[in-house]
C-alpha cells in the first residue's frame, strides 16, 4: 500500500504507510514535532522539496498521537496478509491460532481489528472456565486480628495501643498476577482506535467478569507469573495478552509530551519469537533444546561485555549452535556486520557453526566458512508471506537443517 493520506470521522489527519514504506508529505510544524517524539515508529526527515520524507521502522498497528495541530492518526499496514501475520502473532505468543479457529477475520480488517477479535473469543474460551483465584500474601492494619499479628510493627508503630492490629495473612482472591495481565490487556483493546462495535462490546462484558482485579498498565512492567497446572488454561490468552500490553507501550523522545493511544507490533520481535517458538517445537524430537536471549553470557574473558543470542540451541546440556533472526529481505550475501555478529557468537560460546534466518528474500547457494576460524555460517530464509501450511514445511525444513548442525 502506497501512503496515504485523509482524515477521521472527528476530522484527525490520517497518514497511511506499509511497514517499511515512506512518503513525501506537506506538514505543519506541529505535526512534525508529534511524529519526531514517537521514533520507534517513524523516521521523519526534511525533503528538498521543503516537505517531509516519513518513512515506516517495521511496525504495523494503528494508533492516535498528539493533539490539537499536532493531532495524527497514524495506520501502518503489514506487507503480509492480515491473517498471516496474526498467526504469527499468535504462534510468537504460544498461541497456535491456525489450529485453534481463532483466525476468521478478512483481508480488508486491519491488524488491530484481527488481534482484538482474536483475544477477545481466546479470553472468553479461557474465562469460561471460570475465574481463577489464588493466594497473595498481604500486610495490613486491621480492627480485627486476622492471620497472624505482627508484633514489631505493632510496637513500633502503634505505642502499644490495642488497634488497630498489624497483621498479615493469605488472601484468596482473584487480584493476581494472571487476572491481572488479562485484565489489562481486554481494557486496553477495548479503547484503542479501530477495534469492531461487536469486539468491545466483548471486551468489555469479559472485563466486568474480573471484579476487584487490578488491571495491569502499559508503560509498566507486568506482573511476574509462572506457568503451574492451576493455570495452564489461563497460558496461551496470558500470553498473547503480554504481546498486547507491550505493542501499547511506546517509548517518546523529547519535550513537550505527546498523547499516545494505540496499539503496535515490531515485527522484528514478532519474527523472532515466532522463530524461538517453532524451533523450540520441531527441534525437540532431534533431542535438541533452544534457550531464547540468555543474557548471561560474556563475549570477553573478562566478562564486560553481554550479548543475547536470540536462539541458543542445546544437546546434552551444551551449547552446540545458535540462531540470529533477521526481519530484514535478504537479496544476495548476507550483510557483513550480520557475519561478525553470529562469529563473535560463535567465538564466544566455542561453537563451529551459526544460522542467519531471514524473514524473505533468496538464501544463498552455500554456506561461509569463515577463513582462519573453522566456523561455518549459515544464511536461511523463511518467507512470512508464505500461506501457512507452506511456511510450516519450511519451517521443518529449516529446523531439519539445523539440528543437522547442532552437533556436540
Amino acid at each position: 500500500m502506497s501512503a496515504a493520506t485523509g482524515t477521521t470521522a472527528t476530522g484527525v489527519p490520517v497518514l497511511e504507510l506499509t511497514e517499511t514504506s515512506s512518503a513525501v508529505l506537506p506538514l505543519t510544524p506541529a505535526q512534525v514535532a508529534t511524529l519526531a517524539a514517537v521514533p520507534e515508529l517513524v523516521a521523519v526527515t526534511p525533503d528538498r522539496s521543503g516537505r517531509w520524507r516519513v518513512a515506516g521502522r517495521q511496525r504495523v498497528g494503528t494508533v492516535r498521537l498528539g493533539a490539537g495541530d499536532g493531532a495524527l492518526e497514524l495506520r501502518l499496514h503489514p506487507k503480509i496478509p492480515v491473517g498471516h501475520l496474526l498467526g504469527l502473532v499468535g504462534y510468537a505468543g504460544g498461541v497456535p491460532v491456525w489450529r485453534r479457529g481463532l483466525v476468521e477475520v478478512a483481508e480488508a480488517e486491519t491488524l488491530v481489528a484481527a488481534v482484538a477479535d482474536a483475544f477477545a473469543r481466546l479470553a472468553e474460551q479461557t474465562l469460561n472456565g471460570g475465574v481463577l483465584h489464588g493466594y497473595v500474601h498481604r500486610e495490613e492494619a486491621l480492627t480485627v486480628v486476622r492471620g497472624r499479628v505482627r508484633t514489631g510493627a505493632q510496637l513500633g508503630r502503634r505505642l502499644g495501643m490495642p488497634v488497630p492490629l498489624e497483621v498479615a495473612f493469605d488472601d484468596h482472591t482473584a487480584d493476581i498476577a494472571e487476572n491481572r495481565i488479562l485484565l489489562g490487556a481486554l481494557e486496553r483493546l477495548r479503547s484503542v482506535p479501530g477495534v469492531t462495535a461487536a469486539t468491545a462490546a466483548l471486551l468489555r462484558h469479559l472485563a466486568a467478569r474480573l471484579v476487584g482485579v487490578v488491571p495491569a498498565r502499559p508503560g509498566v512492567p507486568p506482573p511476574s507469573w509462572r506457568a503451574t497446572r492451576f493455570n495452564e488454561r489461563y497460558a496461551p490468552a496470558l500470553r498473547l495478552a503480554e504481546l498486547v500490553l507491550a505493542g501499547s507501550s511506546l517509548r517518546q523522545a523529547g519535550r513537550p509530551a505527546v498523547r499516545i493511544d494505540g496499539f503496535v507490533l515490531d515485527l522484528a520481535q514478532v519474527f523472532e519469537r515466532f522463530l524461538t517458538a517453532r524451533l523450540r517445537d520441531l527441534l525437540t524430537p532431534y533431542g535438541v533444546r533452544c534457550e531464547a536471549q540468555q543474557g548471561s553470557h560474556r563475549l570477553d574473558r573478562g566478562g564486560r561485555v553481554r550479548f543475547r543470542p536470540d536462539v541458543i540451541a542445546h544437546r546434552r546440556g551444551r551449547p552446540v549452535t545458535v540462531v540470529d533472526a533477521k526481519y530484514q529481505v535478504l537479496e544476495g550475501d548476507p550483510p557483513a556486520g550480520h557475519l561478525f555478529q553470529l562469529i563473535s557468537y560463535c567465538t564466544a560460546l566455542g561453537l563451529d557453526h551459526g544460522h542467519l534466518v531471514y524473514a524473505a528474500g533468496r538464501a544463498p547457494a552455500g554456506p561461509y566458512r569463515i577463513t582462519g576460524s573453522g566456523i561455518t555460517v549459515t544464511a536461511h530464509v523463511l518467507d512470512l508471506g508464505l500461506p501457512p501450511d507452506r511456511l510450516d514445511r519450511e519451517a521443518r525444513e529449516l529446523a531439519e537443517r539445523i539440528a543437522f548442525t547442532a552437533t556436540p
